[in-house]
């Protein structure tokens, strides 16, 4: 099924997304239900079985077109925790975008690095260009898991009882700050606010079937910049899970991007980046089209 966090006039508020693309509120459904996302989550299972013998019925909401959809978790709820060179393609395209003197050799274990609260931002939300500290704004498509079980020191053999369900992320990344400032470490230049787009929705695990089969696209202006494979993933996702959840609870409504495949602007050859007004369409096979435009910042008005 798929889940939908949209703006009501009393606030965020979860939905499905039924089949006639609407939104029928959680709390319709099921009676005492959860008003939002994390409610459903943190719910369990047994909503979750509920709510999917709902979601074969379930018609006549209000029409998604026409709805805010915010993103599906709400920023500031949860971790955003992200991992870096996950495409052996991109560990090489990015051989000029790290420090001098780091290792062009793939790493033995991931590369992790986290986005604050306020870069998230929902469907069709702008993100701000990052002028005039820097015109270096750049794409990332990737898969983004939700976790639905808290756990830590999880078993790689455990990991995917874990994800609750899948969304679009793009890791728009500042890529002068991300290789220059800050002794080369990544969160500032990957933080800047509305640097994390997340939707349209959620869809939910036994939905999407492998996860690590799916296509995955990036456009610019209707161009097409990435286009690749999760199976491409050099560590999977159980490996993620795993390795992430050492010595560290990983809680219900966290969320994980995955790594992005290769195609980023910083890698081209002249390098290309974003401009205001240009807007970016991060699309995965059986999730859907994550859809953000580029537009000033409070910075530079």
């Amino acid at each position: 099924m798929r889940l939908a966090t949209f703006q009501s006039p009393s606030g965020a508020r979860a939905a499905l997304v039924a089949s006639d693309e609407t939104l029928v509120p959680v709390s319709g459904l099921i009676a005492g239900g959860p008003g939002d996302m994390l409610g459903v989550i943190d719910a369990g299972p047994g909503l979750w079985e509920r709510l999917s013998a709902a979601a074969k019925t379930a018609k006549g909401g209000a029409p998604v077109r026409s709805a805010k959809l915010l993103a599906p978790i709400p920023r500031t709820r949860r971790n955003v925790l992200c991992v870096g060179w996950n495409y052996v393609e991109h560990f090489e395209e990015g051989k000029d975008m790290r420090p001098a003197g780091a290792s062009q050799e793939m790493p033995s274990r991931p590369t992790f690095f986290t986005k604050q609260p306020n870069a998230v931002v929902g469907q069709g939300d702008m993100v701000w260009h990052s002028a005039p500290v820097s015109p270096q704004l750049d794409w990332e498509v990737e898969l983004a898991a939700i976790i639905g079980a808290t756990g830590r020191d999880i078993p790689e053999s455990q990991a995917l009882r874990h994800i609750f369900g899948y969304t679009v992320g793009n890791d728009v990344s500042v890529r002068d700050i991300q290789r220059d400032w800050h002794g080369g470490q990544w969160f500032k230049g990957k933080s800047f606010d509305t640097s994390c787009p997340l939707g349209p929705w959620i869809v939910t695990a036994d939905e999407i079937g492998d996860a690590q089969n799916l296509k995955l696209q990036l456009r610019v202006n209707g161009v097409v910049k990435q286009d690749s494979s999760t199976k491409y993933m050099y560590f999977q996702l159980p490996k993620i899970i795993a390795e992430l959840s050492v010595g560290m609870a990983l809680e219900a409504g966290d969320v994980i991007m995955t790594g992005t495949p290769p195609g980023v602007g910083a890698a081209r050859k002249p390098p290309e980046f974003l401009k205001v007004g240009d807007v970016m369409e991060a699309e995965i096979e059986n999730i859907g089209v994550l859809r953000n435009p580029i537009g000033n910042g409070p910075s530079a008005e």
